[in-house]
């Protein structure tokens, strides 16, 4: 029969795809390159969950496909790879409740995600698929690591270089001539010192300027997961998975210099094409910030400072008290022993509060007194320090110079602890109301300043710190050092061993590069130790060279993703991580689409490490991704019961029960003090059924949902009166149902396991296709834009893919499938709309307008088939147009038009002729006093005396005429003609 099979033609060229290899691109060598311009598209990394894929997850796939294949079309040698990210804490956690390695779970989640993957026929080369659990894979970003270990950040030359040069200058002049990025409390030396020192004591000095080192840095540790947490793996003060506590922790952990590269991360914005609104989220994270370096000496300890850094160095003289983050290094020891309660309980509260929420919480007052004092460096006055949640450890120095009449933050605190409020501008106006910040008018109440503007009073101040030693003008960064070790197992191992010596007794050494891949080692739980070491302190025996004991943290889930793009290009080189060859051809991605939520962790991470690999010549570009555009999300049809819970006042009183609320029927409420509360049970939108747009769900679905979810009990229990922990019934379907359905309340939000809207891409394609699912995702709305699943809408596309196919074949008298393309030669109407669509489909793919295609590709499937079209030469060539939204009907079509299977995508796209949308004629409308009565059609350069004598002839204005001769015919050229009697 003549109606489209999608499932067997889908399974068909899925299969051809996989078989022939046919998206891999084509080859290179060092002495040949291919003549065909590279284009490389890039989806982000995907972390392969055992929920598998929903609608939402496919969208910017099918765009960068969209892309791949187009460009093929346009005569591109396309890369379009892709992995997995799989190391992840989810695997590890099942791991821990089942005792099953995270490997196996991994690899069924990897199974179950190409198989989805493969079933939307994406125009992937499988043949490059990469893991980063793979020690194949990992063996590389250990190099990596291990090159940031053997390089220091060179300030004079802007980048990053090998150790020897480091030590290359000590050696001839000393740290004389070394301008580095390095530890704070690094020592300054001879050429003389440092050749006398030992081999120890050198190679202890070295680690001060490593790109990556050890340091004592402020964590979210999540006790309940046994391991440190990244700010995006918090939520609310509790861990995204789970959702344990997490607090504040100081540890010793693996870092990362990413501040070496504030600057160029700050400047290399402007030479890629981002959105302005990613770009800027990078920008804040990153915090340039240019003001002065201050030293408040200790009132008990005037040798002893607390240093800060201010952008306004010009308020120094209305400082009236210090703020200190609660885990500053000194604040145990600025705690007089009568505030050390007080203290203590701060500090506690304070650690289970993260950082997000800490800078969020701008309205909530708190603090604690330490007992001490700081002197103020400009006037000699005592300071009183604080400690308050609102200053963090990790940025600038932990302390804040507090000035109330300039911020309201201090304002607020000042008012809250009484402190005083001194004005330092002349123009700064109501500051026992709010702080006022301006930087006009002068300076009052502030020395040596009084009388000045603000640049003279900055200039000034700037000028007396340096000179008595007690600052300096100084460049800050809101970004940190990066953490780089987590306390799991499922990550990749750091290659480091450690050996007694130095002062702080161990120190850290690089295993020798022939050992890599460091392998994970077999343990008998995937919990921390006994005595709190992580997991890989169960390794038995696991020790470098059978004598030295490793490290037991491994690398963060950020390590492996933020190199990825390289090992697509060559995925199976055993030397190097890609050969200089394939670098040298691919250079960096020219398309990367991906999520928002990776715009301060992932782009970050992966720019700093490109940067690095260019300093020390491994890669020739300096950003990784030069087009990047963020999809939008596809939201959920959320249903919801609305869920009313009552105290009963029998024998069952104590218990508490759920009613649903059926706007259907007259429902009894009972008296406002007997209901405890509210709450909306979420129902799986399998189970629902929509009438005029809104959801209900049936005694007979209801049912079959209990069957499905035994525990629905406990989703009711839930979301019950949980503080009491009442006990919960609630009636039986036919009980809840007084009418054969009930209505839900229907809610718009992102697609969760939680909220049972998750929606099946294996069942749109089981019903639909995967063309259909492909082509409807992209017709909801503008990629970037968040838009709602609706699956009823889907049946437009549906059609539309069966009315194309019908321009192809009908039913033959037998109601067999009959060929009807014919070998006609196109009208110059057919023409027109084949071109129209051509230049459409090309302008919107360009400017990855998506949505705007499929409508136009409607527009023009409808107006051939009004035309009844069938001619080879359009139909090809639409064929080909259609080709990178739905792969799987045009290869079919393609072959069926007498082409060699399988080679669309080496075919070119239709070019387009423009004189085919020339108009050579015009339809003109024919008025009789006024009115139109008819339309005739003249060439469009016709004589108006031609068209004059023409209408009047006319059968139809002849009888308005009724034998009359008109008074005058009046002709507007391409627009109407008036005919007045």
């Amino acid at each position: 029969m003549a109606d489209y099979n999608h499932r067997e033609t889908e399974q068909k060229w899925q299969k051809f795809w996989d078989e022939h290899n046919t998206f891999k691109p084509e080859e290179y060598t060092n002495n040949r390159a291919t003549d065909r311009p590279k284009y490389y598209v890039l989806d982000m990394f995907p972390y392969p969950s055992g929920a598998g894929l929903h609608v939402g997850h496919p969208l910017g796939y099918i765009a960068s496909d969209i892309v791949s294949r187009y460009k093929r079309l346009k005569g591109f040698n396309v890369l379009h790879p892709m992995g997995f990210d799989s190391f992840g804490l989810p695997a590890e956690q099942y791991a821990i409740q089942t005792g099953q390695h995270p490997a196996v779970t991994t690899e069924q989640n990897l199974t179950r995600y190409i198989e989805q993957l493969k079933n939307i026929g994406f125009s992937y080369d499988w043949t490059r698929e990469v893991r980063t659990s793979d020690p194949s894979y990992y063996k590389w970003t250990q190099w990596i690591f291990m090159e940031l270990f053997r390089s220091w950040y060179n300030k004079d030359t802007d980048r990053a270089e090998p150790i020897e040069t480091l030590l290359n200058k000590f050696a001839t002049n000393g740290t004389t001539d070394v301008n580095a990025v390095c530890d704070e409390n690094t020592p300054t030396f001879t050429a003389a010192e440092w050749n006398a020192k030992s081999k120890v004591e050198s190679y202890e000095i070295t680690l001060k300027y490593r790109l990556t080192y050890l340091a004592n840095a402020v964590v979210n540790w999540c006790p309940a997961l046994g391991t440190v947490l990244a700010n995006d793996e918090v939520k609310d003060g509790v861990s995204e998975r789970g959702g344990y506590p997490v607090e504040q922790k100081l540890m010793r952990q693996w870092m990362m210099r990413i501040t070496a590269y504030a600057d160029r991360l700050l400047t290399g914005l402007d030479t890629i094409d981002w959105t302005e609104s990613l770009k800027e989220q990078q920008r804040n994270w990153i915090g340039k910030s240019v003001g002065a370096s201050v030293k408040f000496p200790l009132a008990t300890n005037t040798k002893r400072f607390i240093e800060v850094f201010t952008t306004r160095v010009d308020t120094i003289y209305g400082v009236t008290f210090m703020v200190l983050a609660p885990e500053h290094e000194l604040a145990v020891e600025l705690t007089t022993s009568d505030q050390r309660e007080a203290v203590d309980a701060y500090v506690n509260a304070a650690k289970l509060r993260s950082e997000r929420d800490r800078m969020a919480d701008t309205k909530v007052v708190s603090g604690v007194f330490t007992g001490s004092y700081c002197i103020n460096p400009l006037n000699d006055e005592k300071v009183p320090i604080f400690l308050a949640d609102y200053v963090l450890a990790g940025y600038g120095t932990g302390a804040v110079m507090a000035v109330p009449s300039g911020d309201q933050r201090d304002w607020n605190f000042a008012r809250h602890f009484n402190l005083p409020i001194v004005p330092i501008l002349d123009a700064q106006k109501d500051i026992d109301q709010q702080a006022d910040n301006t930087k006009e008018g002068h300076y009052i109440n502030s020395g040596i300043v009084n009388g000045m503007t603000y640049k003279e009073a900055t200039d000034t101040l700037v000028a007396w710190l340096e000179e008595h030693g007690l600052g300096s003008g100084k460049i800050n960064f809101r970004m940190r050092d990066a953490v780089f070790s987590r306390q799991r197992y499922w990550g990749e191992p750091v290659p480091v061993y450690f050996k007694d010596g130095g002062s702080t007794g161990r120190l850290p050494y690089l295993i020798d590069e022939s050992d890599l891949p460091l392998e994970l080692p077999a343990v008998d739980k995937y919990l921390p130790t006994e005595t709190g070491e992580p997991p890989l302190g169960r390794a038995e025996g696991w020790k470098y060279k059978g004598e030295y004991e490793y490290e037991l943290s491994t690398m963060p889930g950020w390590a492996g993703s933020s190199w990825y793009w390289y090992r697509y290009m060559d995925p199976n080189n055993d030397q190097e991580f890609a050969s200089k060859s394939a670098i040298d051809y691919w250079q960096n991605v020219d398309l990367y689409i991906g999520g928002t939520e990776h715009a301060t962790g992932h782009l970050l991470y992966s720019r700093f490490w490109n940067k690095f690999m260019k300093d020390r010549g491994y890669v020739p570009q300096e950003e990784p991704f030069k087009k990047l555009i963020n999809q939008g999300m596809i939201q959920g049809m959320s249903a919801y019961a609305k869920i009313v819970w009552e105290t009963q006042t029998d024998e069952n009183e104590g218990n508490s029960y759920g009613y649903i609320i059926n706007p259907l029927v007259d429902v009894k409420q009972d008296a406002a003090d007997e209901v405890l509360s509210v709450n909306f049970v979420p129902i799986d939108v399998n189970f629902i059924s929509y009438i005029d747009g809104d959801p209900y769900i049936s005694a007979e679905s209801f049912r079959e949902l209990k069957l499905k979810y035994p525990n629905f009990n406990d989703v009711l229990i839930a979301r019950s009166d949980e503080v009491r922990g009442r006990l919960v019934s609630y009636f039986t379907p036919d009980e809840l149902f007084e009418k054969d359905r009930v209505k839900l309340i229907s809610q718009v939000e992102k697609m969760s396991k939680s909220k049972f809207n998750v929606v099946n891409p294996d069942d749109i394609v089981t019903k639909y296709g995967a063309d259909v699912l492909r082509l409807y995702e992209m017709f909801l709305g503008p990629l970037e834009q968040a838009k709602p699943w609706n699956t009823n809408g889907i049946d437009g596309v549906y059609r539309f893919i069966r009315k194309f196919w019908r321009l192809f074949y009908k039913d033959n008298a037998t109601g067999e499938s009959q060929w009807i393309v014919t070998d006609e030669q196109p009208t110059p109407a057919e023409l027109k709309i084949l071109h129209k669509t051509i230049q459409k489909a090309e302008s919107d793919i360009d400017a990855y307008s998506f949505n705007t295609s499929v409508s136009s590709f409607m527009i023009c499937v409808n107006e051939l088939a009004t035309l009844n079209c069938h001619k080879r030469a359009i139909l090809q060539d639409l064929v080909l147009l259609l080709s990178p939204y739905a792969p799987h009907i045009t290869e079919e079509l393609w072959a069926a038009l007498g082409n060699e299977p399988g080679t669309i995508s080496k075919a070119s796209f239709p070019v387009f002729n423009p004189t085919y949308l020339v108009e050579d004629a015009f339809e003109y409308p024919i008025q009789i006093n006024g009115k139109v009565r008819t339309t005739i059609s003249f060439a469009i350069d016709r004589a108006p005396t031609e068209i004059e004598r023409e209408v009047l002839a006319d059968e139809i204005v002849q009888k308005w005429l009724e034998g009359k001769a008109p008074k005058k015919v009046v002709v507007v050229p391409k627009r109407i003609v008036n005919v007045v009697i």
